[in-house]
């Protein structure tokens, strides 16, 4: 792969419903070189949902059954926007608030659910919070989606406390 600078996109929810393997995240960022791009994708030919959430919650568990725990919240996040976005040769576009950054992002709702609000008032860090949001959060916790700095999408009711994932 490293010689056809081939691109890997991580699509755990297709590898799970094909049942055609668990990706060994481990193995693609061993090269510290980083010469195998990777990137998180939701492929809906094979897959079970669009919602990057959940992709990202299943690409945890796909590294937890390869014994690879050093996927943290701050490594998924990265994949799913600034590390996809390398993965396309796009950084210098997309994946980050940069000002002459094309400005696609969502801003999460650490309390969209009930659930969700009980667990991080136990949350240490951003880094458990994130955590919390790639396990247990879902389309409740989109506050708001903007494209291309303009908003597509907006909660009605009243919430605190979002982050922003592009």
């Amino acid at each position: 792969m490293r010689e056809s600078d081939s691109v890997i996109s991580h699509c755990p929810t297709s590898n799970q419903f094909l049942g055609s393997g668990l990706f060994d995240a481990r193995k693609a960022y061993e090269d510290k070189n980083n010469l195998i791009r990777v990137g998180l994708g939701s492929d809906l030919g094979a897959g079970t949902s669009f919602s990057p959430l959940q992709t990202l919650g299943e690409a945890y568990k796909v590294a937890m059954l390869n014994s690879c725990s050093w996927l943290d919240s701050y490594h998924s996040f990265y994949m799913a926007t600034k590390g996809s976005a390398k993965s396309l040769s796009l950084d210098d576009k997309i994946g980050s608030l940069e000002v002459g950054f094309e400005a696609d992002f969502t801003i999460l709702d650490l309390e969209g659910t009930s659930f969700l609000k009980y667990r991080n008032k136990y949350a240490k860090d951003l880094k458990e919070a994130l955590f919390i949001q790639m396990t247990c959060g879902d389309d409740r916790s989109i506050k708001a989606t903007y494209i291309n700095g303009s908003c597509v999408y907006e909660k009605t009711e009243e919430h605190q406390n979002g982050i922003f994932l592009n």
